[in-house]
């Protein structure tokens, strides 16, 4: 397990340094900079100010050599200042991290919770009423477009009932935070629940059908026994796969959802970054986004293991 560990980091680290540099040639690539877009308008901004400007924050050099120049310093523990913020990168994503980890962590527990008994359920009488009943309100889920739901929500929840408030993530109490949290978790829950049910149902359907469901039901073990001890456990790898997937996206941020309900969370702020011709942040944001995504899959490999004994990680010699 050690070894299997110890080459998956090895090959995460090679990954985030060629994302890095792909991430740094696209948003070097943007038009215009940081110091032309800070003097457009102003007058008494001359050209030499600005090649001067440019020269001392080292814009004014090759790409690659201001790529190798930010890895030095990232290497270093030093990623920069966000312009729009005038403050250390990680000083301004790791609050917004934290707004994240809360708001779609909350949102991915509730849509496993309420996707796992709804698609053992459906998967238990295939093509039933309830299964129908399921399957309908996935597909809704799934084809309603997720600013539409914001929308629907917001003017339901935010401006005829004022139950909620319509954006922000609160400054004040703790209930007042869990006010404003409430109807981006909705939203994400929502959106959530229909993906993550139809695959649950799915892979349950295709194990209650395996021989070994049906020689323990013959020996008289109870249908809760059946399904929840025999058929959930088998087939649960595919099942681990969607979800620890899912959570390695996490960390990117729901953009669409955080930009409806102004949460300041990762997927607003690599939206406004990028916007902005924000270097540092976007490219900071973006490389969180790819370390977690790697580390959702490592999670799935770790979860084939526990959930399969046959499951081997560490290569024979």
């Amino acid at each position: 397990m050690s070894r299997y560990l110890l080459g998956r980091l090895a090959e995460m680290l090679v990954v985030l340094l060629i994302m890095s540099a792909i991430v740094y040639w696209m948003i070097g690539l943007m038009p215009g900079d940081p110091i032309e877009l800070l003097f457009t308008g102003n007058p008494n901004i001359r050209p030499d100010d600005i090649a001067r400007l440019r020269a001392i924050y080292g814009l004014d050099q090759p790409l690659h050599e201001r790529y190798l120049a930010w890895l030095t310093q990232a290497l270093q523990g030093d990623f920069g200042f966000s312009r729009m913020f005038a403050r250390p990168v990680l000083d301004v994503l790791l609050p917004r991290l934290g707004n994240t980890v809360v708001l779609m962590g909350v949102s991915f527990l509730l849509s496993v919770a309420i996707a796992l008994p709804l698609g053992i359920e459906a998967a238990r009488k295939p093509y039933g009423a309830f299964d129908n009943g399921v399957n309908l309100f996935c597909f809704a889920g799934i084809s309603v477009p997720t600013f539409w739901l914001a929308l629907l929500l917001i003017i339901l929840f935010a401006v005829i009932l004022g139950w909620f408030p319509a954006s922000g993530a609160g400054e004040g109490s703790f209930g007042d935070q869990l006010r404003h949290l409430i109807l981006p978790v909705l939203t994400l829950t929502v959106a959530n629940i229909g993906h993550y049910t139809r695959y649950v149902r799915a892979a349950m359907i295709e194990t209650l059908r395996q021989d070994f469901v049906r020689t323990a039901r013959a020996k008289g073990v109870s249908e809760e026994g059946v399904v929840w001890r025999h058929a959930l456990r088998n087939s649960l790898s595919p099942i681990l796969t969607i979800l620890a997937l899912s959570f390695g996206s996490l960390f990117s941020g729901a953009l669409i959802t955080e930009i409806m309900f102004a949460w300041p969370g990762m997927g607003k702020t690599m939206f406004d970054a990028i916007q902005a011709n924000d270097y540092n942040l976007a490219l900071v944001g973006l490389l969180f986004a790819t370390l977690t995504t790697l580390l959702g899959s490592l999670l799935a490999d770790l979860a084939y293991a526990w959930a399969d004994p046959r499951v081997r990680l560490d290569k024979p010699a």
